[in-house]
């Protein structure tokens, strides 16, 4: 099987050639060898490696800075997409594409399931959201999977910025009213893996959205916790943490109070087991970090 993936250096993409390399044949150019914002070498790279399988890896996630560079954003979270989409189409293969709890406004008191309302708070949810309908408006349309606080011991992410303020600074205010689960690129990556497997041992079309984080929740402030403490078990000297509200941390975009998404469809129509976002940390701090 032959598998394109886009974002060939990011954290995602490198967790997805780690688990996908021992049965594929994988192309993952890095952004300097294809750039998403140009379409016309999208396609081309699409139709040269004639893959089997395309997983959109590849993501503008700045959040902050989207505020800034709407363009920029779009096309690379909406226009890019809908252009794998319709390369997929014209192949007749899947496409496995990631978005965001950042759809969401966070304004609901439960976890967001797959058929709530859409209300993004800034540019980049209105990007990611963006992308998702140019992929549902393509005929045969692929897998969107719905993701929250991602993070891996590469690239940068909370959970690395973390680590480093951690033991440079004596004192860390984190926001504890935005409540999600952090969910990690190995995690992604390997149920990313079953879904393929599903596809091509049981015929599983993958198509449809679903929501894939782990499970339980936390605040930022608790994700920060769990990181200090591993940290302090390896007796290292940390920060201390205070939590605070949003309202003390002011950023240019507006992010959700409520950023848990409900995964009970993808367990029940894929069979798919989750881990809890503690145990999934604990594995992902407990593994050697291996080059890129």
């Amino acid at each position: 099987m032959r598998i394109l993936i886009t974002g060939g250096q990011g954290q995602l993409a490198q967790a997805l050639q780690q688990q996908l390399g021992p049965f594929a044949t994988l192309s993952a150019p890095p952004r300097a060898a294809l750039d998403l914002t140009d379409t016309a070498r999208l396609r081309q790279e699409v139709r040269q490696f004639a893959p089997d399988l395309i997983i959109n890896a590849a993501a503008y996630t700045a959040v902050d800075k989207a505020q800034s560079e709407p363009e920029l954003a779009f096309a690379i979270n909406a226009i890019a997409p809908g252009v794998l989409a319709e390369e997929a189409a014209q192949l007749g293969i899947p496409l496995i594409h990631y978005s965001t709890d950042y759809v969401f406004d966070g304004q609901k008191a439960t976890p967001y399931t797959e058929s709530d309302a859409t209300q993004p708070l800034n540019v980049y949810g209105q990007s990611k959201r963006a992308g998702e309908l140019a992929i549902q408006a393509i005929a045969g349309s692929g897998l969107i999977l719905r993701t929250s606080w991602v993070y891996s011991q590469t690239g940068q992410n909370f959970l690395l910025t973390m680590q480093r303020l951690l033991r440079e600074r004596e004192h860390l205010r984190v926001v504890d009213d935005q409540i999600g689960a952090p969910t990690w690129t190995g995690t992604l990556a390997e149920v990313t893996a079953q879904l393929i497997q599903g596809w091509q041992q049981q015929g599983l079309a993958l198509h449809g959205l679903y929501h894939l984080t782990a499970l339980g929740e936390t605040s930022w402030y608790g994700f920060a916790s769990a990181i200090r403490a591993h940290l302090q078990q390896q007796g290292l000297r940390c920060a201390q943490l205070e939590p605070i509200p949003s309202s003390e941390y002011p950023t240019p975009a507006a992010r959700p109070h409520n950023s848990r998404l409900n995964c009970a469809a993808l367990q029940a129509h894929w069979g798919i087991a989750l881990p809890h976002w503690h145990s999934a940390l604990q594995q992902c701090l407990n593994q050697p970090i291996k080059p890129s």
